[in-house]
Parts: C-alpha cells; sequence; structure tokens
C-alpha cells in the first residue's frame, strides 16, 4: 500500500461535507492538504487537519466555474509545495426537483458545478499532476448508474463524469497518472440533510430499492474516498453493495426499470414537486 506522507492533495469542495472528512483522514496520514472551496474557509476548518504527521496544510479559494480562479489556485499551490500529488474533483451541488419545476438557469447550473467543474479543476492541474505521475479521484454518483426522476440534471452531470473520468484514465495512462471514479449513493453531509428535510425526497428516497436508498455516514464515505486513493482504484462504490448494479447497470436504465418505477412515479412524482413547491415557498418567505 503506497504513503501518503509528504503527498500534495487538492481537494474542491473542501469546506464541508465529503471532501473535509477526506482531507482530515489523508492530513492524518500525514498528506499536505489543500481544500478548495468557492467561499473563504474558516481557519478553524484548516486547524482540525491533523499536523501531527506533519503535514502542512492550506485553504485556498477557487470556484470551479471559474478557470482563472483555479489556475490561480494551481500556482499558489506550486509555490507552496512546489508540486501536486493527488486531485479530488469533488465539488458539486445538488436540487431536488423535477425539470418541469425547475427553472433553465437551475438545471444548466447544477451541470455546470457538477460537470464542467470537473473537467476545469482536472484541465488547471493536468500538467502539475502529470509530472508527479499522480492521480485523480472524480466524484461522480450512484445517479450515474440508474434513472431516477427529481434527479435529471444531476444524473446528467455524474453520468458525464464518469465518462470523462473513463475517457481521461486512457488518455493519461501511458504517462503513469491514475484516475479513479467515485459512485455514492446517500451520504450524511450538509447538503444531504438540505435536502432531506423536504418530506416529499424524503418520500421519494424511500422508494428506490436497495441499495439506492443506503444513506451512508460521511465519515465511511471519506474512509472509502482515502482507500481509494491510497491504492490507486479504478473506481470506488458507497455503499459497496453498488458495484454489483454497476455490473448490470442495464437492468437499472433500460425498459424493466422503467416499468418497475413507473407505477410508483404516478403518485411520488406529484407529490415529490409539490412538496418542493411548498418547501421554496416557505424558504422565500423567511427570506423576506
Amino acid at each position: 500500500m503506497a504513503s501518503m506522507a509528504g503527498k500534495v492533495v487538492l481537494i474542491t469542495g473542501g469546506a464541508s461535507g465529503i471532501g473535509l472528512e477526506t482531507g482530515r483522514r489523508l492530513a492524518s496520514q500525514g498528506a499536505h492538504v489543500v481544500l478548495v472551496d468557492r467561499s473563504d474557509i474558516p481557519a478553524s476548518v484548516i486547524g482540525s487537519l491533523d499536523t501531527s504527521a506533519h503535514g502542512r496544510h492550506l485553504a485556498v479559494t477557487a470556484d470551479v466555474t471559474d478557470t482563472a480562479s483555479l489556475e490561480s489556485a494551481v500556482a499558489q499551490i506550486l509555490s507552496e509545495y512546489g508540486c501536486l500529488d493527488v486531485v479530488v474533483a469533488n465539488a458539486g451541488i445538488a436540487e431536488a426537483g423535477t425539470v418541469a419545476i425547475s427553472d433553465v438557469e437551475t438545471l444548466t447550473r447544477i451541470v455546470d458545478i457538477n460537470l464542467n467543474g470537473v473537467i476545469r479543476t482536472v484541465h488547471a492541474t493536468l500538467p502539475a499532476v502529470t509530472a508527479q505521475r499522480g492521480f485523480y479521484l472524480l466524484v461522480s454518483s450512484a445517479a450515474a448508474l440508474k434513472t431516477v426522476p427529481g434527479q435529471s440534471a444531476y444524473a446528467a452531470a455524474k453520468t458525464g463524469v464518469e465518462a470523462f473520468g473513463g475517457g481521461l484514465r486512457l488518455e493519461v495512462a501511458h504517462k503513469g497518472v491514475g484516475v479513479g471514479v467515485a459512485h455514492p449513493a446517500f451520504v450524511r453531509t450538509p447538503m444531504f440533510e438540505s435536502q432531506h428535510s423536504i418530506e416529499s425526497v424524503r418520500a421519494s428516497i424511500e422508494e428506490l430499492p436497495w441499495p439506492f436508498d443506503v444513506v451512508t455516514d460521511v465519515e465511511d464515505c471519506a474512509d472509502a474516498f482515502v482507500d481509494a486513493i491510497v491504492r490507486r482504484r479504478r473506481k470506488v462504490y458507497v455503499p459497496g453493495a453498488l458495484r454489483g448494479v454497476d455490473k448490470i447497470r442495464g437492468v437499472f436504465t433500460g425498459s424493466l426499470w422503467d416499468a418497475i418505477l413507473r407505477p410508483k412515479m404516478r403518485k411520488t412524482v406529484p407529490l415529490l414537486e409539490r412538496g418542493i413547491l411548498e418547501s421554496r415557498a416557505r424558504a422565500a418567505l423567511t427570506r423576506q
């Protein structure tokens, strides 16, 4: 097993959730962790990273929708450490809603952050990672393994991440660079809790068959991510049962899957839309 001691790791979406927990575990193994987020990361967050293994950690403000800010972040990292070994392209957003009740700006923003943000991150870091014969972990989703209403744009973006990662892997393998793709299902993060607080969203999750309905603690997800980085794994699944789903994914994206879900969706989709619209209305009143 490779050692992470002294490795420089960039994690987008590093201020909280999966990104932060992954950073904490890598820091405990002696990595130099760079947390990147579009908002300024509080000093207390960086201070929560373990330094007993001699890692020097850094917070960098950059937006994955802004190529220039990512290039600036890479320049700052190279100035501070002289190299970049691992990139975890984790930044992402999710917003429940069918296409009918979502505005086009929201739908395209989901794709821009979740897919184009990964592409921009890889492009900005590729020369540095290639120089180190390093490793990428690109965060896709279980949503790439199935089709489910209420996640159309999100699933499209995450499926794109998987396809992008597969192509990238073949392009850089001869240069010694590894590329892994992560497929987490629901993970107990602030983003998940925000969506899960909507009753109709909870109900739609409960309609999903196992293992798509599994909610994993963020600590367990981070452990799986770190294992994938250390072992330079091609794929990582959270929960692990999704590995079997991936092998027969045609079942979950074809006509049989549609036939299984369609009767349930006649009831679930209207309830989902009504619940989301009511949640948005309450949020709008709160802001007034």
